[in-house]
């Protein structure tokens, strides 16, 4: 009795949760059910059970998550443990992290897993590597129908030391028709074009009325392709286009007011952080605790969670992951409210990458000037269309399981991003004039 009194003193979970390592002895059979608890606790799991597989481990390298000791030996893994660098244990706590994200939180995750390891096998040819299913953001973003070569994912540039293809393409997504060479839009597509780092601009023309003859648009000096897409299907602005050449999608909707300058900006920042989406408007979420519900707002503060795609650049990969890992459901809602693509592709991305768009600095004048525009100003004003977004949210987070949205409070400028001041003073001057 005073033994079991003794130990009703702790509380289990919160032992495991501030525990750096996890006995995980052989249960009735040869596995336990603790394994999945340590992991999820990110606690090191320390294997006594000889002759155990460990789940996974034909793509899974166990070796770098957990600590496999002989049960026969147990005496000796107190001094095992304590002999592991701290260093070391972090990487193995990060890793259990990684791998419990990616393949064991859910019913649905182990399921599909599986399924992906027999499609791996099946398809030997095309099987994702060691690399892929071991490091963020895990086999099952790494699609090999997209590719198995590391180089096309931006998870892996960092790693392999590789750089991105140096220029990017423009996908301007246009629903109002074309009646003055005076429009927002051209204005815009002569701005982009003239960047140094622009490859290509495409025009993704999704009005109900036909697309103007080629004559009718500026003259650029770069390849210009009209694209006529579905009217009101706005998620085809993120599907993969063959005539997409580059690494780099400059986003953008039609009323955006950028300069050439702030583009070129925009994309180097994005060179250095490939795999986030980076860009100029920014919108946050929270928790509304008297509604216990997400919510959604589009204030301008220091604090952030969104980078929206009417004027942002990210890697293609995340036409296809859109496209082709988010269900029909959530892609059909956002066509039939003609609303909440943006959201939708933060949230995928953040997911993938766990971390938080990134934000680059603006001309003063872009919030004034952006709603100075009446299509903006009057969607923007739209209560139905605030409340729509509302919703998103909590539909988004509730597919996803979680609320994948990271904040951030960092935003890069011209003065303070890479080179010296006075160098990038000149660079983007106009940014700073503006």
């Amino acid at each position: 009795m005073r033994e079991v009194n003794e130990l009703l003193r702790y509380d289990y979970r919160e032992m495991l949760y501030n525990s750096t390592f996890c006995l995980v002895p052989r249960g009735r059979r040869l596995g336990s059910f603790r394994f999945l608890e340590a992991l999820q606790a990110a606690c090191v799991p320390v294997m006594l059970s000889n002759g155990w597989e460990l789940p996974f481990s034909e793509i899974i390298d166990w070796n770098t998550a957990a600590v496999i000791g002989d049960e026969r030996l147990l005496l000796q893994i107190p001094s095992t443990v304590r002999s592991i660098h701290q260093d070391r244990i972090l990487s193995l706590r990060q890793q259990t992290q990684l791998l419990w994200e990616a393949y064991f939180n859910s019913v649905e995750k182990i399921v599909l897993t599986t399924l992906e390891i027999i499609q791996d096998r099946v398809l030997e040819h095309t099987s994702r590597s060691s690399l892929m299913w071991n490091s963020l953001p895990g086999g099952l973003f790494t699609l090999p129908q997209y590719s198995t070569h590391l180089g096309d994912f931006p998870f892996f540039y960092a790693k392999l030391g590789i750089k991105s293809y140096p220029r990017f393409t423009a996908i301007i997504h246009v629903v109002t028709p074309l009646v003055s060479l005076s429009q927002p839009v051209m204005k815009l597509l002569v701005a982009v074009a003239k960047s140094q780092y622009c490859a290509q601009v495409i025009v993704l023309w999704n009005c109900d009325k036909t697309a103007p003859a080629k004559h009718r648009w500026p003259t650029t000096s770069v390849p210009f392709i009209v694209i006529e897409g579905e009217s009101k299907v706005i998620s085809s602005r993120f599907l993969p286009y063959d005539a997409i050449p580059t690494d780099a999608v400059l986003s953008l909707d039609e009323d955006t007011v950028l300069s050439t300058t702030e583009v070129d900006f925009a994309f180097t920042v994005w060179q250095s952080f490939p795999e986030r989406i980076v860009g100029y408007p920014a919108r946050s979420h929270f928790w509304d605790s008297s509604k216990e519900r997400w919510g959604y707002t589009s204030k301008w503060t220091n604090d952030y969670s969104m980078v929206l795609t009417g004027a942002a650049i990210y890697h293609k990969y995340y036409h296809y992951l859109y496209t082709t890992y988010l269900p029909a459901s959530l892609r059909t809602m956002v066509d039939q409210m003609s609303n909440c693509e943006d959201i939708l592709m933060n949230f995928l991305v953040s997911s993938v990458t766990k971390l938080p768009p990134i934000k680059v600095t603006q001309k003063k004048q872009y919030k004034e000037t952006m709603m100075g525009q009446s299509s903006r100003a009057s969607r923007w004003a739209d209560p139905d269309h605030f409340a729509q977004r509302q919703t998103c949210m909590n539909k988004f987070a509730n597919w996803f399981g979680t609320m994948p949205l990271v904040h951030s409070q960092m935003r890069l400028d011209p003065v303070l991003f890479k080179d010296q001041v006075s160098i990038l003073r000149k660079k983007y001057r106009e940014i700073e004039r503006l």
